[in-house]
């Protein structure tokens, strides 16, 4: 279970970029290229979900949703730059915290 980490942050890698991608294009006013990187990012990640050994499509994004928050943060931190504050970690704190005992419950 533990080795599924890995593949949790590439997915959420890849719906991030693929999200923020179309947030450059609409937000940011990019070129439309974005919106190529946007499809591609999110085919990848779609893909990439489904390669967690987790028998229910809908407990791996369950679990999913505490690895994209602390994704999301490291994201803002890393490329827009931006500092999280106190309620980014304690929201984030929770978060993992549920989707840990979702994780190591869950286990045979």
């Amino acid at each position: 279970m533990l080795g599924n980490l890995g593949v949790f942050f590439i997915a959420a890698f890849f719906e991030i970029l693929g999200c923020f991608a179309f947030w450059s294009y609409f937000r940011l006013e990019r070129s439309s290229l974005w919106l190529f990187l946007g499809v591609v990012s999110l085919i990848f990640f779609a893909y990439i979900l489904t390669k967690i050994d987790v028998e229910h499509a809908g407990r791996v994004y369950a679990i999913y949703g505490g690895i994209y928050i602390i994704s999301s943060l490291v994201w803002l931190v890393l490329v827009e730059k931006e500092s999280f504050n106190k309620w980014d970690i304690i929201g984030s704190l929770i978060a993992v915290l549920g989707a840990s005992i979702i994780l190591f419950g869950n286990q045979k």
